[in-house]
């Protein structure tokens, strides 16, 4: 070291030291360049881990959001379900093919779209066993037959809590059979927006008569529209 710095002038020993401080900076600054790569490189990966987990997630509370009733999702399209007790009729009473889907009820068609819509975020996003059996439950649809997602509930639910690190479930515990969530219809809560919509206009027009007034109307027809399916829902239930 007391070769490396020249001490013979003050020159000498002033471009010595700076040389040093040049070459630390530099040092410093590929450090820092460094650091912020992998930093981000490793933000990204945990935003695309949490995106995958959330995304999983509500993929599991829809394929596995019901522990009661037929937890086999119907694959019938509304019309076909319309139809059914118009055939069930014309064949007798004594025919078996009833099935318990009054005409105008669109809820096997709300659940048959979550389940839907959660299979393909399952086969995008899941491990191998898990697009396996989101494949075959999508084959299954596809084909006609009623869809049992249990299986593949299970392999999410263990795969969730083996991510978030949680305790493996313990073999004593004995869980029932999850089916698909019974999804309700957008008609009782466009009711009740309705509601608040119209006490909302009311307090608008007791005061500056601003634009929420205005929505009424249409939350009240847009509800209007919806009635006749929801009666046929709750007939249904």
């Amino acid at each position: 070291m007391r070769n490396f710095i020249d001490f013979s002038s003050w020159q000498a020993l002033a471009s010595t030291l700076l040389g040093l401080v040049l070459v630390s900076l530099v040092a410093v600054g590929i450090r820092l360049g460094l650091m912020h790569t992998v930093q981000q490189r490793r933000e990204r990966a945990n935003r695309q881990i949490n995106e995958r987990l959330k995304t999983l997630i509500a993929a599991y509370k829809t394929l596995g959001g019901s522990f009661t009733g037929d937890l086999a999702v119907d694959p019938s399209h509304l019309r076909e379900l319309r139809m059914r007790p118009n055939e069930a009729a014309a064949a007798g009473p004594s025919t078996p093919s009833a099935v318990e889907a009054p005409a105008g009820s669109d809820r096997g068609r709300r659940m048959r779209d979550a389940v839907e819509a959660a299979l393909a975020d399952v086969i995008l996003l899941g491990t191998e066993q898990q697009v396996r059996l989101a494949a075959g439950c999508a084959d299954d649809m596809a084909a006609g037959r009623r869809v049992e997602t249990a299986e593949l509930v299970v392999s999410l639910r263990t795969f969730i809590r083996d991510v978030l690190d949680l305790d493996p479930i313990p073999a004593a515990v004995k869980i029932p059979r999850q089916g698909a969530l019974r999804t309700t219809g957008s008609s009782g809560s466009g009711a009740r927006a309705s509601g608040a919509g119209g006490r909302g206009g009311g307090t608008a027009a007791g005061g500056d008569g601003g634009g929420t007034g205005t929505m009424a109307p249409g939350l009240q027809r847009a509800h209007d529209a919806a009635a006749p399916a929801d009666d046929g829902d709750h007939a249904g239930r």
